[in-house]
C-alpha cells in the first residue's frame, strides 16, 4: 500500500486517519483502508460511516454513505475483527481529494472521543454484547439511508458511539451508546407521528366530491 499508513492495533484511529490524510497518495481503496485499520478494521470502518454521517453532507449524502454501513454493520453479529466485502468493492478506488477534507474533519472528533475512553467494562462488548450493537448499528444503517431531514444526526451518532466503544473495548462507552439509541428511536417514533398526522390532516381536508 504505497505511501499509506502501515496496519497497527496499537496506534489511535485518529493517528491512523490523519496519516492517510497527509499521504501522498492519490486514491485510497477500501481494502486499503481495512489493511490500515488492522484488527481494529470492522469496528473502525463502521465508525468511520457513522461519523461521516454526521457531518455536514449535501442532500443524499447519508444515503450514499450509509449504504457501506448496510454491508458493515450485521458483520458485528457474526463476524470478528475483519470485514467481508465483495472484491469489487474492495478494490475500487476513490480520489483522495474527496475523501482527504474528510478525514481532515474526523481527526478532531475522533481524537476528543478517544481522549475520553479506554478500555473498561469488557463485559459488555463480549458475545450477547456485541451482537445486540451489531443489531442496533444495522437498524440504524437502514434509516441513515433513507431521506429523513435532519432524521440522521443521532443515529449515525448512536452508531459512532457504539462502534467506538468496541474500537477501544470501553463498555461505559457503549453505555452512552444505548442511551443515544434510545433517544434516536424516541426522536424518530414522535417524527412518524408528526408525520402520519399531517398526512391524516391532509386527507381529511380534501375535498369529497
Amino acid at each position: 500500500m504505497c505511501g499509506m499508513a502501515s496496519a497497527s492495533d496499537d496506534r489511535p484511529l485518529s493517528v491512523i486517519l490523519e496519516e492517510l490524510a497527509q499521504s501522498g497518495a492519490k486514491t485510497v481503496t477500501l481494502g486499503e483502508l481495512s489493511e490500515a485499520l488492522g484488527g481494529r478494521a470492522l469496528a473502525s470502518l463502521v465508525l468511520v460511516f457513522g461519523l461521516a454521517c454526521i457531518l455536514p453532507l449535501p442532500p443524499g449524502g447519508t444515503t450514499i454513505i450509509g449504504l457501506p454501513l448496510l454491508l458493515l454493520a450485521p458483520q458485528l453479529m457474526l463476524r470478528g475483527a475483519g470485514p467481508w466485502t465483495p472484491a469489487r468493492m474492495r478494490a475500487r478506488g476513490v480520489s483522495m481529494t474527496k475523501v482527504r477534507p474528510v478525514f481532515v474533519r474526523m481527526v478532531p472528533w475522533l481524537q476528543r472521543m478517544e481522549a475520553v475512553s479506554r478500555p473498561r467494562l469488557g463485559v459488555l462488548l463480549d458475545g450477547v454484547g456485541r451482537r445486540l450493537i451489531g443489531l442496533i448499528c444495522t437498524l440504524f444503517a437502514v434509516v441513515l439511508i433513507l431521506p429523513i431531514p435532519l432524521g440522521n444526526m443521532l443515529p449515525a451518532a448512536a452508531v459512532s458511539v457504539l462502534s467506538l466503544a468496541l474500537v477501544q473495548r470501553d463498555g461505559l462507552v457503549a453505555l452512552v451508546g444505548y442511551a443515544l439509541s434510545a433517544a434516536s428511536v424516541g426522536v424518530l417514533v414522535l417524527a412518524a407521528n408528526i408525520v402520519a398526522g399531517v398526512a391524516r390532516q391532509a386527507i381529511l381536508a380534501l375535498p369529497i366530491s
